[in-house]
């Protein structure tokens, strides 16, 4: 279903639109903004306006279109899986660094979804995310557990809501700490600076994040971190907002940092209860030879 906006500028400078509308719509990027303007789904006084660059002045009434988003479906593909356990219910994947886990619009195929629908039959409705319960960023690399039919999808979903599995994370990270262990409590919600990006904000999700000092260099620290929530880049969004961003975060870390496939981040250890046995399942894999080279390296430079 399409959503509309009508606004009304009444400020005494002029502003770009597409800024103005950054501010003024949630959800909404500066990019798609500029698409909605490019396709003529925003009004100035009832007129297109020609141009993403255009500045409302005070008095202009702005009408916006949302269209309705039309579901990619997945489409199943020969991608090679690194399968770490497989039964009739559950699945568990290592997914590689770069790997998305499912199709959208700037990532159609080649995804990790397209590669689970090769390797086994989904039985799930969802076209879009079939059997995805939680996922990690693309250049996380590590431990996702997938569900290959209701039960096994409401059993694991309800553990992720009651915070009764296990996610454990290794990362390498900016800096020193005083304190070997620690317990990070911020709420998170979308930046009101960079939408692309997360913050902690005020009235925002309740995240938790729990970390253990591992190991510490010269500049920068290993660190196991434990999920008690699981946000949209919570490790990565906690940890610099307490001075110590992931080594090669492109969206939130330093340009000076730790050369590799973007952030040092490896979801090392799931652990969960089986849908239909109630067995407690744990598994762990080492992170990819990149990150292993680079601690090596540190240790060697320390």
């Amino acid at each position: 279903m399409s959503k509309s906006f009508d606004l009304e500028y009444n400020e005494p400078k002029k502003m770009r639109l597409d800024a103005y509308l950054n501010d003024e719509i949630d959800d909404l990027t500066r990019s798609q903004i500029q698409k909605l303007i490019k396709d003529e789904n925003i009004l100035v006084n009832g007129q297109p306006v020609a141009k993403t660059g255009y500045k409302v002045v005070s008095g202009d009434k702005i009408s916006v279109t949302i269209p309705e988003e039309q579901p990619i479906e997945a489409v199943a593909q020969n991608i090679p899986l690194d399968v770490v356990y497989e039964d009739q219910d559950v699945l568990v994947v290592n997914k590689p660094q770069g790997m998305v886990v499912h199709p959208a619009a700037g990532h159609p195929d080649k995804t990790l979804v397209n590669a689970i629908l090769y390797h086994c039959q989904i039985n799930d409705d969802d076209v879009i995310r079939p059997g995805i319960v939680h996922r990690i960023d693309k250049d996380t690399s590590g431990l996702l557990m997938v569900a290959k039919n209701n039960l096994a999808k409401q059993s694991l979903m309800e553990q992720l809501k009651e915070k009764s599995n296990l996610r454990e994370y290794l990362a390498i990270v900016h800096g020193n700490f005083k304190e070997k262990t620690g317990k990070i409590n911020a709420p998170l919600g979308r930046s009101k600076v960079d939408r692309k990006k997360q913050a902690v904000v005020e009235n925002g999700r309740h995240a938790v994040t729990h970390f253990e000092v591992l190991k510490q260099f010269e500049n920068y620290s290993l660190l196991k971190l434990k999920l008690e929530t699981g946000r949209t880049h919570q490790i990565r969004v906690h940890m610099q907002y307490i001075g110590h961003p992931v080594a090669g975060d492109p969206l939130y870390g330093p340009k000076n940092t730790l050369k590799g496939n973007g952030q040092f981040l490896h979801a090392k250890t799931l652990g969960f209860e089986h849908p239909r046995t109630h067995e407690w399942m744990e598994f762990s894999v080492e992170p990819p030879k990149i990150f292993l080279d680079t601690l090596k390296q540190l240790r060697t430079e320390h």
